[in-house]
């Protein structure tokens, strides 16, 4: 995914959808099945763990701006992603996000109308995506070698009432070269997700998202020592 335009503000229009449009979704997720399938090896463990009927926050470990486009391709049910704001400031993007279900989140100011979105999908029973890093990272940055995740994710929790499913994804990193996208099966993945956690009900105050922040951060590395024990490969397959 390119770097965000700046060409058209972000409107109240970004959130009425409150469900992607299922023929378009489908349609995309089809093309991007067949793209991975004739180019990747995909080596999964834990996906039943994400199908989980009723709300649920898919939380995703973040090397790539193809990482939501993996999960959506290897999850059976929609995923309403949440995505940076800066990206709904290109009208070609917008348009594209808005009809695949997205939706946007301000990271670093009113955050509120992304908050309030992401809870009324809960609520109805969606599965959110959401990178709880807030960003691409890597090396010690990342959250699987022990980096915090922010607290917004311990707060959606809280307050939807729902789990949080939290997912590894590998290999995405390096699918910005043609190299992996031969049709010879060159391009390799790695995703291992772990079991829902469950914030407290009464969780969303700071202590209880501190508290429920560590343990999904524990959870992230946890799951990469998992993947690396599962699928044998040198620590460099995460940046």
């Amino acid at each position: 995914m390119p770097e965000p335009c700046q060409t058209a503000p972000v409107t109240a229009r970004h959130f009425r959808r409150l469900q992607a449009p299922a023929r378009f979704y489908a349609v995309v997720r089809a093309f991007w099945q067949f793209a991975f399938g004739a180019a990747m090896r995909v080596k999964v463990h834990g996906l039943d763990h994400a199908g989980l009927k009723g709300g649920a926050l898919l939380a995703v470990s973040h090397v790539s701006h193809l990482d939501p486009v993996v999960m959506s391709v290897l999850l059976k049910n929609p995923v309403s992603w949440m995505a940076r704001e800066e990206f709904y400031r290109c009208r070609s993007w917008a348009a594209f996000l808005d009809r695949i279900g997205a939706f946007p989140i301000n990271r670093h100011g009113k955050a509120l109308p992304g908050v309030r979105e992401a809870l009324a999908r809960l609520r109805r029973g969606e599965m959110v995506g959401i990178f709880p890093e807030g960003e691409i990272m890597a090396g010690g940055d990342s959250v699987v070698r022990g980096a915090p995740v922010r607290r917004g994710v311990a707060l959606l929790a809280a307050r939807a009432g729902v789990p949080v499913v939290p997912v590894v994804v590998s290999g995405t990193q390096r699918l910005n070269s043609p190299g992996p996208w031969l049709p010879l099966k060159l391009g390799r993945l790695w995703v291992v997700a772990g079991a829902p956690l469950k914030a407290p009900a009464n969780g969303s105050g700071r202590a209880g998202r501190d508290a429920f922040a560590k343990q999904l951060e524990q959870a992230f590395v946890e799951l990469y020592g998992e993947l690396r024990h599962r699928f044998p490969e040198p620590e460099s397959i995460i940046p």
